[in-house]
Protein backbone atom coordinates (compact mmCIF):
# COMPACT_ATOMS: atom_id res chain seq x y z
CA UNK A 1 0.00 0.00 0.00
CA UNK A 2 2.89 2.28 0.63
CA UNK A 3 4.13 2.50 -2.82
CA UNK A 4 0.67 3.15 -4.17
CA UNK A 5 1.46 7.03 -3.42
CA UNK A 6 4.39 6.84 -5.88
CA UNK A 7 1.71 6.55 -8.73
CA UNK A 8 0.24 10.13 -7.93
CA UNK A 9 3.21 11.03 -10.41
CA UNK A 10 1.65 9.83 -13.25
CA UNK A 11 -1.24 12.37 -13.18
CA UNK A 12 1.38 14.79 -15.02
CA UNK A 13 1.75 11.99 -17.27
CA UNK A 14 -2.00 12.04 -17.95
CA UNK A 15 -2.08 15.41 -17.95
CA UNK A 16 1.16 15.71 -20.85
CA UNK A 17 -0.77 12.82 -22.68
CA UNK A 18 -3.57 15.21 -23.08
CA UNK A 19 -1.36 18.02 -24.12
CA UNK A 20 -0.48 16.52 -26.94
CA UNK A 21 -3.50 15.52 -28.12
CA UNK A 22 -5.60 18.96 -27.71
CA UNK A 23 -4.78 22.34 -28.42
CA UNK A 24 -5.24 25.83 -26.37
CA UNK A 25 -4.96 26.70 -22.62
CA UNK A 26 -4.96 22.76 -21.83
CA UNK A 27 -2.01 22.04 -23.00
CA UNK A 28 -0.68 23.93 -20.64
CA UNK A 29 -2.31 22.68 -17.43
CA UNK A 30 0.55 19.89 -16.67
CA UNK A 31 3.22 23.04 -15.91
CA UNK A 32 1.10 25.04 -14.26
CA UNK A 33 0.48 22.19 -11.71
CA UNK A 34 3.94 21.08 -11.50
CA UNK A 35 5.12 24.82 -11.19
CA UNK A 36 2.15 26.62 -9.33
CA UNK A 37 0.04 23.84 -7.82
CA UNK A 38 2.63 22.51 -5.90
CA UNK A 39 5.23 25.04 -4.96
CA UNK A 40 1.68 27.08 -3.46
CA UNK A 41 0.67 23.62 -1.89
CA UNK A 42 4.09 22.77 0.21
CA UNK A 43 4.23 26.57 1.52
CA UNK A 44 1.25 25.12 4.03
CA UNK A 45 1.68 21.67 3.91
CA UNK A 46 4.10 21.10 7.01
CA UNK A 47 6.86 18.73 5.91
CA UNK A 48 7.36 15.15 7.20
CA UNK A 49 10.62 14.27 8.37
CA UNK A 50 9.11 10.75 9.93
CA UNK A 51 11.28 7.70 8.93
CA UNK A 52 10.45 4.10 8.42
CA UNK A 53 11.34 1.60 11.23
CA UNK A 54 13.45 -0.74 11.01
CA UNK A 55 10.58 -3.87 10.14
CA UNK A 56 8.60 -1.32 7.46
CA UNK A 57 12.39 -0.78 5.47
CA UNK A 58 12.65 -3.86 5.35
CA UNK A 59 9.37 -4.87 3.42
CA UNK A 60 10.14 -1.87 1.83
CA UNK A 61 13.45 -3.46 0.29
CA UNK A 62 11.69 -6.22 -0.33
CA UNK A 63 8.87 -4.97 -2.46
CA UNK A 64 9.05 -4.86 -6.21
CA UNK A 65 6.29 -3.03 -6.61
CA UNK A 66 8.90 0.01 -6.11
CA UNK A 67 11.00 -1.01 -8.91
CA UNK A 68 7.48 -1.67 -10.81
CA UNK A 69 6.98 2.00 -10.92
CA UNK A 70 10.28 2.92 -12.03
CA UNK A 71 9.97 0.62 -15.04
CA UNK A 72 7.20 1.84 -15.84
CA UNK A 73 8.34 4.78 -16.18
CA UNK A 74 10.83 4.06 -19.11
CA UNK A 75 7.92 2.59 -21.19
CA UNK A 76 6.05 5.92 -20.80
CA UNK A 77 8.22 8.48 -21.13
CA UNK A 78 9.24 6.71 -24.72
CA UNK A 79 5.36 6.60 -24.91
CA UNK A 80 4.96 10.45 -24.35
CA UNK A 81 7.76 11.09 -26.93
CA UNK A 82 6.38 9.06 -29.69
CA UNK A 83 3.06 11.60 -28.92
CA UNK A 84 4.81 14.57 -28.49
CA UNK A 85 6.90 13.81 -31.78
CA UNK A 86 3.78 12.86 -33.83
CA UNK A 87 1.29 15.90 -32.43
CA UNK A 88 4.69 18.54 -33.79
CA UNK A 89 4.30 17.10 -37.24
CA UNK A 90 0.43 18.56 -37.73
CA UNK A 91 0.13 21.89 -38.86
CA UNK A 92 -2.94 22.84 -36.72
CA UNK A 93 -0.84 24.39 -34.20
CA UNK A 94 -0.06 28.05 -33.36
CA UNK A 95 3.28 29.18 -31.60
CA UNK A 96 1.84 28.99 -28.00
CA UNK A 97 1.22 25.76 -28.73
CA UNK A 98 4.47 24.52 -29.67
CA UNK A 99 5.88 26.39 -26.93
CA UNK A 100 3.79 24.92 -24.80
CA UNK A 101 4.10 21.23 -25.87
CA UNK A 102 7.25 21.57 -25.92
CA UNK A 103 7.54 23.11 -22.35
CA UNK A 104 5.34 19.73 -21.14
CA UNK A 105 7.98 17.18 -22.87
CA UNK A 106 10.85 18.94 -21.27
CA UNK A 107 9.14 19.05 -18.27
CA UNK A 108 9.21 14.98 -18.82
CA UNK A 109 12.25 14.99 -19.80
CA UNK A 110 13.61 16.37 -16.58
CA UNK A 111 11.38 14.56 -13.98
CA UNK A 112 11.00 11.45 -15.16
CA UNK A 113 13.56 11.07 -18.14
CA UNK A 114 16.98 12.28 -16.07
CA UNK A 115 15.60 11.78 -12.72
CA UNK A 116 14.21 8.71 -12.32
CA UNK A 117 17.61 7.45 -14.84
CA UNK A 118 19.29 8.78 -11.56
CA UNK A 119 17.56 6.39 -9.68
CA UNK A 120 18.04 3.03 -12.13
CA UNK A 121 21.71 4.28 -12.40
CA UNK A 122 23.15 3.95 -8.94
CA UNK A 123 21.57 0.17 -9.07
CA UNK A 124 24.05 -2.69 -9.45
CA UNK A 125 22.18 -4.52 -11.69
CA UNK A 126 22.87 -4.42 -15.79
CA UNK A 127 19.17 -4.40 -16.59
CA UNK A 128 18.26 -1.46 -14.57
CA UNK A 129 21.21 -0.03 -15.45
CA UNK A 130 20.35 -0.13 -19.11
CA UNK A 131 16.76 1.57 -18.25
CA UNK A 132 19.04 4.35 -16.64
CA UNK A 133 21.15 5.06 -19.86
CA UNK A 134 17.46 4.72 -22.13
CA UNK A 135 15.73 7.14 -20.41
CA UNK A 136 19.00 9.73 -19.95
CA UNK A 137 18.73 8.94 -23.97
CA UNK A 138 15.64 10.73 -24.65
CA UNK A 139 17.23 13.90 -23.27
CA UNK A 140 20.68 13.41 -24.55
CA UNK A 141 22.14 13.37 -21.42
CA UNK A 142 23.97 9.83 -21.17
CA UNK A 143 27.16 11.33 -19.99
CA UNK A 144 25.27 11.28 -16.79
CA UNK A 145 25.54 8.57 -16.10
CA UNK A 146 29.40 8.08 -15.98
CA UNK A 147 30.50 11.58 -14.15
CA UNK A 148 27.51 11.47 -11.94
CA UNK A 149 28.41 7.91 -10.15
CA UNK A 150 32.19 8.40 -10.58
CA UNK A 151 32.34 11.92 -10.47
CA UNK A 152 30.06 13.49 -8.78
CA UNK A 153 29.41 11.51 -6.12
CA UNK A 154 33.36 11.30 -4.79
CA UNK A 155 33.98 15.13 -5.38
CA UNK A 156 30.36 16.31 -3.84
CA UNK A 157 30.98 19.46 -1.88
CA UNK A 158 34.39 20.10 -3.26
CA UNK A 159 35.37 22.90 -5.56
CA UNK A 160 36.70 20.24 -7.66
CA UNK A 161 32.82 19.27 -8.36
CA UNK A 162 31.58 21.02 -11.35
CA UNK A 163 27.52 20.19 -9.97
CA UNK A 164 28.16 21.62 -6.69
CA UNK A 165 27.48 25.18 -6.45
CA UNK A 166 29.14 27.65 -4.83
CA UNK A 167 28.55 29.84 -2.00
CA UNK A 168 27.45 33.51 -3.75
CA UNK A 169 27.09 31.46 -7.34
CA UNK A 170 24.16 32.78 -9.36
CA UNK A 171 22.78 29.37 -11.02
CA UNK A 172 22.98 30.92 -14.23
CA UNK A 173 26.81 30.79 -14.39
CA UNK A 174 26.51 27.60 -12.79
CA UNK A 175 24.73 26.35 -15.44
CA UNK A 176 27.44 27.02 -18.18
CA UNK A 177 30.28 26.05 -15.81
CA UNK A 178 28.25 22.47 -14.20
CA UNK A 179 26.87 21.76 -17.89
CA UNK A 180 30.54 21.93 -19.89
CA UNK A 181 32.86 20.28 -17.10
CA UNK A 182 30.80 17.51 -16.18
CA UNK A 183 30.67 16.90 -19.89
CA UNK A 184 34.38 16.83 -20.15
CA UNK A 185 34.59 15.40 -16.81
CA UNK A 186 32.56 12.30 -18.41
CA UNK A 187 35.20 11.65 -20.63
CA UNK A 188 38.01 11.81 -18.30
CA UNK A 189 36.50 9.36 -16.83
CA UNK A 190 35.56 6.98 -19.31
CA UNK A 191 39.26 7.56 -20.86
CA UNK A 192 40.76 6.40 -18.29
CA UNK A 193 38.47 3.38 -17.29
CA UNK A 194 39.32 2.16 -21.08
CA UNK A 195 43.11 2.46 -20.36
CA UNK A 196 42.79 0.12 -17.60
CA UNK A 197 41.43 -2.37 -19.62
CA UNK A 198 44.43 -1.64 -22.10
CA UNK A 199 42.17 -0.80 -24.78
CA UNK A 200 42.53 2.30 -26.70
CA UNK A 201 40.75 5.83 -26.24
CA UNK A 202 39.11 6.30 -29.89
CA UNK A 203 37.73 2.55 -29.49
CA UNK A 204 34.10 0.98 -29.31
CA UNK A 205 34.85 -0.01 -25.71
CA UNK A 206 34.90 3.60 -24.81
CA UNK A 207 31.55 4.16 -23.68
CA UNK A 208 31.37 7.96 -24.28
CA UNK A 209 32.05 7.13 -27.85
CA UNK A 210 29.33 4.44 -27.48
CA UNK A 211 27.34 7.41 -25.65
CA UNK A 212 28.04 9.43 -28.48
CA UNK A 213 26.98 7.40 -31.07
CA UNK A 214 24.12 6.04 -29.87
CA UNK A 215 22.56 9.91 -28.91
CA UNK A 216 23.59 10.91 -32.94
CA UNK A 217 21.37 7.85 -33.94
CA UNK A 218 18.52 8.97 -31.86
CA UNK A 219 18.97 12.39 -33.23
CA UNK A 220 19.01 10.93 -36.67
CA UNK A 221 15.90 8.46 -36.60
CA UNK A 222 13.86 11.61 -35.41
CA UNK A 223 14.97 13.73 -38.10
CA UNK A 224 14.42 10.93 -40.95
CA UNK A 225 10.93 10.55 -39.39
CA UNK A 226 9.83 13.72 -38.61
CA UNK A 227 11.69 16.08 -40.92
CA UNK A 228 13.79 18.94 -39.51
CA UNK A 229 11.75 20.84 -37.44
CA UNK A 230 10.38 18.34 -35.06
CA UNK A 231 13.91 17.62 -34.39
CA UNK A 232 14.89 21.07 -33.17
CA UNK A 233 11.23 21.09 -31.20
CA UNK A 234 13.01 17.79 -29.44
CA UNK A 235 16.19 18.81 -28.96
CA UNK A 236 14.50 22.16 -27.39
CA UNK A 237 12.57 19.54 -25.44
CA UNK A 238 15.58 17.91 -24.18
CA UNK A 239 17.45 21.38 -23.43
CA UNK A 240 15.13 21.98 -21.04
CA UNK A 241 15.38 18.97 -19.55
CA UNK A 242 19.10 19.40 -19.28
CA UNK A 243 18.56 22.82 -17.04
CA UNK A 244 15.51 21.20 -15.23
CA UNK A 245 18.42 18.88 -13.90
CA UNK A 246 21.11 21.64 -13.74
CA UNK A 247 18.66 23.47 -11.37
CA UNK A 248 18.22 20.21 -9.01
CA UNK A 249 21.81 19.86 -8.95
CA UNK A 250 22.25 23.62 -8.63
CA UNK A 251 20.43 23.74 -5.48
CA UNK A 252 21.05 20.42 -3.75
CA UNK A 253 24.44 21.40 -2.57
CA UNK A 254 24.66 25.17 -2.94
CA UNK A 255 27.34 26.77 -0.61
CA UNK A 256 28.02 23.66 1.17
CA UNK A 257 31.45 22.18 1.67
CA UNK A 258 33.61 19.74 2.80
CA UNK A 259 36.54 20.20 5.28
CA UNK A 260 39.91 19.11 4.32
CA UNK A 261 41.84 16.74 6.75
CA UNK A 262 45.01 15.09 6.48
CA UNK A 263 46.21 18.61 4.67
CA UNK A 264 45.16 16.82 1.01
CA UNK A 265 41.89 14.67 1.33
CA UNK A 266 38.53 15.72 2.45
CA UNK A 267 35.78 14.46 4.63
CA UNK A 268 33.49 11.79 3.87
CA UNK A 269 30.36 13.22 2.28
CA UNK A 270 27.89 13.65 5.20
CA UNK A 271 23.88 14.42 5.33
CA UNK A 272 25.29 18.06 6.31
CA UNK A 273 26.60 18.64 3.05
CA UNK A 274 23.39 18.79 0.69
CA UNK A 275 20.20 20.45 0.92
CA UNK A 276 17.32 18.33 2.17
CA UNK A 277 13.18 18.50 1.95
CA UNK A 278 10.75 16.85 3.45
CA UNK A 279 8.06 18.48 2.05
CA UNK A 280 6.10 15.29 0.93
CA UNK A 281 4.45 16.73 -2.65
CA UNK A 282 8.14 17.27 -3.37
CA UNK A 283 9.37 14.16 -2.26
CA UNK A 284 6.69 11.75 -4.09
CA UNK A 285 6.37 13.45 -7.22
CA UNK A 286 10.21 13.15 -7.44
CA UNK A 287 10.47 9.81 -6.31
CA UNK A 288 12.40 10.99 -3.13
CA UNK A 289 15.10 12.93 -5.06
CA UNK A 290 14.76 15.32 -2.17
CA UNK A 291 15.86 13.40 0.64
CA UNK A 292 18.89 14.07 -0.73
CA UNK A 293 20.90 14.33 2.12
CA UNK A 294 20.73 10.92 2.68
CA UNK A 295 21.44 9.69 -1.12
CA UNK A 296 24.57 11.01 -0.37
CA UNK A 297 25.47 9.34 2.56
CA UNK A 298 24.58 5.67 1.58
CA UNK A 299 24.47 6.13 -2.50
CA UNK A 300 22.72 2.25 -2.90
CA UNK A 301 19.71 3.22 -0.68
CA UNK A 302 16.59 3.06 -2.69
CA UNK A 303 14.30 5.75 -2.53
CA UNK A 304 11.51 4.33 -1.32
CA UNK A 305 13.78 3.53 2.09
CA UNK A 306 15.65 7.01 2.34
CA UNK A 307 16.29 8.26 5.40
CA UNK A 308 15.78 12.30 7.12
CA UNK A 309 18.72 12.96 9.28
CA UNK A 310 18.24 15.78 12.21
CA UNK A 311 21.86 16.99 11.20
CA UNK A 312 21.11 17.85 7.26
CA UNK A 313 20.45 21.54 6.65
CA UNK A 314 16.89 22.11 5.47
CA UNK A 315 15.20 23.77 2.70
CA UNK A 316 12.38 26.34 3.55
CA UNK A 317 9.95 24.85 0.77
CA UNK A 318 9.71 21.78 -1.39
CA UNK A 319 11.88 20.83 -4.54
CA UNK A 320 9.61 22.42 -6.76
CA UNK A 321 9.54 25.52 -5.00
CA UNK A 322 13.07 25.77 -4.54
CA UNK A 323 13.70 25.66 -8.33
CA UNK A 324 11.61 28.37 -8.75
CA UNK A 325 13.46 30.71 -5.75
CA UNK A 326 16.62 29.91 -7.67
CA UNK A 327 15.77 31.64 -10.79
CA UNK A 328 15.63 34.86 -8.62
CA UNK A 329 19.81 34.71 -7.57
CA UNK A 330 19.41 38.31 -5.45
CA UNK A 331 16.14 36.50 -3.74
CA UNK A 332 17.77 32.94 -3.56
CA UNK A 333 20.90 34.64 -2.06
CA UNK A 334 19.08 36.67 0.39
CA UNK A 335 17.16 33.64 2.08
CA UNK A 336 20.01 30.82 1.52
CA UNK A 337 22.89 32.74 2.62
CA UNK A 338 21.41 32.94 5.90
CA UNK A 339 20.38 29.97 6.25
CA UNK A 340 24.43 28.77 5.43
CA UNK A 341 25.65 31.10 7.96
CA UNK A 342 23.12 29.96 11.05
CA UNK A 343 24.32 26.58 10.56
CA UNK A 344 28.40 27.09 10.20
Amino acid sequence: MRAFKYLSPFLVYIGSFRAFMVTGWEIWMPLLYAWVVIPLLELFIRPDSKNLSEAEEELAKRDRSYDLILYAVVVLQYAALVMFLNAMTHDNMTWMDIIGRTWVMGLLCGVFGINVGHELGHRINKFEQTLAKMLLLTSQYMHFFIEHNKGHHKRVATPDDPSSARYGEWVYAFYFRSIIYSYFGAWNIANKEVKKKGRPVLSIYNEMIQFSFIQILFIVAIFITCGWMVTLYYLAAAAIGILLLETVNYIEHYGLQRKVIDGSKYERAMPAHSWNSDHIIGRIMLFELSRHSDHHYLASRKYQVLRHHDDSPQMPTGYPGMMLLSLVPPLWLYIMNKRIKASS
